[in-house]
């Protein structure tokens, strides 16, 4: 659910290289490097021809009650649940219950172009609705339970942007009406849907439609660094996110949905294959990742401070699945450096610093609100108990790092920001993108 600044999920492209006897000690000093140095709380699963062949889980579930993080830690997977979704709508339409063209009208005529929008444009985002989370009030709204009416007042008041099926745009609104329509067809509750559908037919005993966090139960309270500390996240009201990033699971767990997804085990093979169809970036619940010249098909989530990120090599018949309640590191480094482990491929385990600390004095003096003509977004900086903060015009505030007194970073978002106080701007740098921006 969460949407970082300019963050994708994108595994590198590469040269073809391949090995199944991957060094494991390699895998283990990957993890120990990141826990030694407290870059990242998280568990992975990496299965091979249906079978587990590692799994690692480093950090806390909850670091309030010292409770560390084990192989049945439950996380909220954020929207790695589109595809849970996806599933359960095919399955209907395979049913006769429900066709892929069928227009959203004959649900919701209420709604913005619902005539013209289908149950495929709302699968693969070519709906043109409004991304109810870009909303500058969400993360406010989030906290607090919502209403089926409710939300539907939210999407019919947020618009569109774009005719449907001319663009594609990723919207959660559209699994949030997905969710709908799934319990309107079936005339039973979404969570009751991927209980029989899913959890029990595949005996996924860590996986559930989310809820409060319950400590007890071996579930994973979220974090954000703040300096050389974590600090606890509140919670979204799971009334909110629905089949859009309301599931909560293990990577053992996801690693087995996806296995049993691909074998055949849920989807006739037609219906599969419509997944896979990748139109303007989005398949129907799935993305297509690359590596080195295989592909691998999934989903990648964030909801308050979890992360995670599962996909399946067809080809090669191997599954991954990371979940983290925890990252100051990209997320999607970690699993590049997985899958060159396990393939063979030549990689370094990273020297991860120490996080520095710069005084409260300087920081204050990069406060304020920083924008350019020849960039999209005014970028806010704040100062939250000793970490500076950004937030970026219709995004989520995220922490920053500092790297040195002037230059901070946000590596899962893979950023940096040098600020010139004594000029009044700052440079941001993403990647090959590089903008000057000056204080308002």
């Amino acid at each position: 659910m969460k949407k970082l600044l300019f963050a994708l999920f994108v595994l590198l492209q590469v040269n073809p290289l391949f090995s199944q006897n991957f060094n494991k000690e390699k895998m283990d000093s990957l993890f120990q490097a990141i826990a030694e140095k407290d870059k990242a709380m998280l568990s992975i699963s990496l299965a091979e021809n249906g079978k587990e062949i590692y799994s690692k889980s480093i950090g806390y579930a909850s670091l309030e009650n010292h409770q560390k993080a084990d192989k049945k830690t439950m996380y909220r997977i954020g929207s790695i649940s589109k595809s849970f979704t996806a599933v359960i709508i095919l399955q209907l339409i395979e049913e006769g219950k429900l066709q892929l063209d069928a227009k959203l009208s004959e649900f919701y005529p209420d709604l913005p172009n619902a005539s013209n929008i289908t149950i495929k444009n709302l699968l693969n985002h070519h709906s043109g609705l409004f991304n109810f989370t870009d909303k500058e009030d969400y993360l406010e709204m989030s906290r607090s339970k919502k209403s089926k009416k409710q939300l539907l007042k939210l999407i019919e008041k947020n618009g569109s942007i774009f005719k449907p099926g001319s663009d594609a745009q990723y919207s959660n609104t559209n699994f949030i009406l997905l969710t709908f329509i799934a319990e309107d067809v079936s005339e039973k509750s979404f969570k009751t849907l991927v209980k029989q559908r899913i959890i029990e037919p595949l005996q996924l005993k860590r996986t559930r439609f989310g809820g409060e966090i319950n400590l007890q139960n071996n579930e994973a309270a979220s974090y954000t660094p703040e300096g050389k500390n974590w600090q606890i996240e509140e919670e979204t009201h799971m009334s909110i996110p629905l089949g859009a990033g309301a599931m909560v699971s293990t990577p053992s767990d996801l690693v087995k949905f996806y296995i049993e997804l691909f074998e055949g085990n849920l989807l006739t093979p037609s219906s599969l294959e419509k997944m896979q169809t990748i139109e303007d970036g989005y398949g129907l619940g799935l993305f297509e990742f690359p590596f080195y010249n295989k592909s691998s098909y999934g989903h990648s989530g964030g909801i308050d401070g979890f992360s995670s990120m599962a996909a399946y090599f067809p080809k090669e018949n191997l599954a991954f699945a990371v979940t983290s309640n925890g990252t100051s590191i990209s997320l999607n480094d970690v699993v590049i450096g997985v899958l060159s482990i396990y393939f063979g491929k030549d990689y370094e385990i990273p020297e991860y610093k120490e996080t520095i600390k710069v005084d409260t004095e300087i920081l204050e003096k990069y406060v304020g609100t920083y924008g350019s003509s020849n960039f999209p977004l005014d970028l806010t900086f704040q100062l939250h108990k000793g970490t500076l903060f950004c937030k970026a015009t219709g995004q989520q505030e995220f922490p920053l790092s500092p790297i040195s007194k002037t230059m901070f970073e946000f590596s899962p978002a893979g950023l940096t920001i040098e600020f010139i106080p004594q000029q009044e701007k700052l440079i941001f740098k993403q990647n090959a993108m590089q903008a000057e921006l000056n204080r308002k």
